[in-house]
């Protein structure tokens, strides 16, 4: 069983890849395996619902990490997002990442755990939160909880090792996706199979 854990931060070794390394400290803990996906500081493109993605299950564009993080979530039991926040919301780079990853071609992440992870300096920690469990919400993936918001306050790596709160948020969402990814396992060996999802219906407000 295989985690993916995605790093947007554009600092390799700052606050985002400390929190995040906290939660895949306890994943692996428990016997889970980590994939790690860094965005780092090449660009990403944003999506332009061009919708070819529809048949080939990839983007068009292959010059950025999006196919890469495609096949990893596919290949993986469960995801982790880590972004940093800015101006109150989690940074560009991840949000054109996850608009491409799950427009159109979201169906066979359904049923795997998700969760967020953010970091912030000081505010814009639930904002960005709330933002990206949007995208495992309308994926029907299932969002793993901690025992708090999962956030981390610092302005360095350093900084947040010192947020001795943020750090036990971290621990307890990896025991917590640890936990339910195993129970999935176990149900599916159990023959318990995942629910089948009726036609859907789109509702236009402008007709």
């Amino acid at each position: 069983m295989a985690i993916l854990l995605i790093n947007g931060s554009p600092h390799p070794k700052g606050c985002t890849w400390t929190a995040l390394s906290a939660v895949a400290e306890r994943l692996e803990k428990n016997g889970l395996k980590t994939t790690w996906l860094n965005i780092g500081v090449k660009p990403v493109r944003g999506c332009i619902a061009c919708g070819k993605c529809a048949q080939s299950g990839h983007c068009v564009f292959d010059d950025d990490p999006v196919n890469k993080a495609i096949d990893l979530l596919r290949k993986a039991q469960g995801l982790v997002v880590g972004a940093p926040v800015h101006y109150a919301g989690p940074c560009a780079a991840v949000c054109a990442l996850l608009d491409r990853v799950f427009f159109m071609k979201s169906a066979p992440y359904a049923c795997k755990p998700a969760a967020a992870v953010v970091s912030c300096r000081r505010g814009g920690a639930s904002a960005s939160f709330d933002r990206l469990n949007k995208y495992f919400t309308i994926a029907r993936m299932p969002v793993v909880s901690s025992q708090y918001w999962n956030s981390i306050h610092g302005n360095t790596g350093e900084e947040a090792r010192q947020d001795r709160e943020g750090l036990q948020i971290m621990r307890a969402l990896g025991e917590n996706m640890a936990w339910l990814v195993k129970c999935i396992e176990a149900g599916k060996a159990a023959g318990i199979t995942p629910p089948i999802p009726e036609p859907w219906e789109a509702t236009n407000f402008i007709r």
